[in-house]
């Protein structure tokens, strides 16, 4: 059974930082495209961050880049998200979700990165306040 578990969430000032954890099993974990995915209550999901695990590669939403870290830990099947100078605007329930190779669908449409997600985790609230 795929699981996907996401911890690390909660309340922080403006400016602060936090880093979110998504634990997975069931599946292959250094061969699968992981990302982060996050929406905002009225607002559509969107990408935040994303990483090819195959071949490392990177990709980011344009307001958070330079701000925000993914990274994988292969040994622990874990992927995440270091959040720097958090703003009140990433105040959001933050999804992690896997993709199964190919990855065809990996890199960015409209301005966001983007992916196929077959399997997603529960999410966990990221809150910032002003």
């Amino acid at each position: 059974e795929v699981q996907l578990v996401e911890s690390g969430g909660g309340l922080v000032q403006a400016g602060g930082s936090l880093r979110l954890s998504c634990t997975a099993s069931g599946f292959t974990f250094g061969r699968y495209a992981m990302g982060w995915f996050r929406q905002a209550p009225g607002k559509a999901r969107e990408g935040v961050a994303l990483i090819d695990n195959s071949n490392g590669e990177t990709y980011y939403l344009a307001s958070v880049k330079g701000r925000f870290t993914i990274t994988t830990d292969n040994a622990e099947n874990t992927v995440y998200l270091q959040m720097n100078s958090l703003r009140p605007e990433d105040t959001a329930v933050y999804y992690c979700a896997a993709e199964a190779p190919p990855h065809h669908a990996l890199g960015y449409f409209a301005g966001q990165p983007t992916m196929r997600g077959d399997y997603w985790g529960r999410g966990t609230q990221v809150t910032v306040s002003s």
